[in-house]
């Protein structure tokens, strides 16, 4: 018995159960990742795109997130086209991610600042959350800001849009028949 084949159309106890499983753990991965990055957003981190990674998870299992999905991925082609159509703006997000990266290596120095109060929350003499792990997250977020600024003007940075709408050679005469 042990040589025979099952029907392609049946699954074994065992694959049924890994299916469930990868199914499911991809369903709650994906609840999960939607509130982790909602609180990542104001907190140093990459918590837009822990959002948009668990809107993606839940895309395989629900039209509405599918939806929601594709939406979010044609106002990400737009804001990068348009992060890209210049290079006073590629300049600034270059010098923006340095500024990130500077705010890191600042969280891992752990400075002292005055002390001060917003809302009568007490801050000083240390930065809140000063320390090598806040630091290296914020590091991290420079260079996938980086990263993602070299791939936009990779992928959506066409060099026909920087061509000037003027001939250099002037203008071009055309006689009428």
């Amino acid at each position: 018995m042990s040589g025979e084949r099952r029907p392609s159309g049946s699954r074994t106890w065992s694959g049924r159960l890994r299916a469930w499983v990868r199914r499911t753990g991809s369903e709650i991965l994906g609840w999960v990742l939607i509130p982790v990055g909602v609180v990542l957003m104001p907190l140093p981190g990459p918590g837009m795109l822990i959002i948009v990674g668990g809107f993606a998870l839940l895309s395989q299992h629900y039209v509405w997130a599918r939806r929601l999905r594709d939406r979010l991925q044609v106002k990400a082609v737009e804001a990068a086209q348009y992060g890209v159509a210049t290079w006073f703006r590629i300049t600034l997000s270059a010098l923006g991610g340095l500024w990130v990266l500077a705010a890191g290596v600042v969280w891992i120095v752990g400075p002292d600042i005055p002390e001060f109060e917003v809302l009568s929350f007490g801050f000083g003499p240390e930065l809140p959350a000063q320390g090598w792990v806040t630091g290296i997250g914020v590091i991290i977020s420079a260079l996938v800001a980086w990263g993602l600024l070299v791939y936009s003007v990779v992928r959506w940075r066409h060099p026909e849009t920087t061509m000037p709408l003027v001939d250099p050679a002037g203008p071009v005469e055309v006689s009428g028949t």
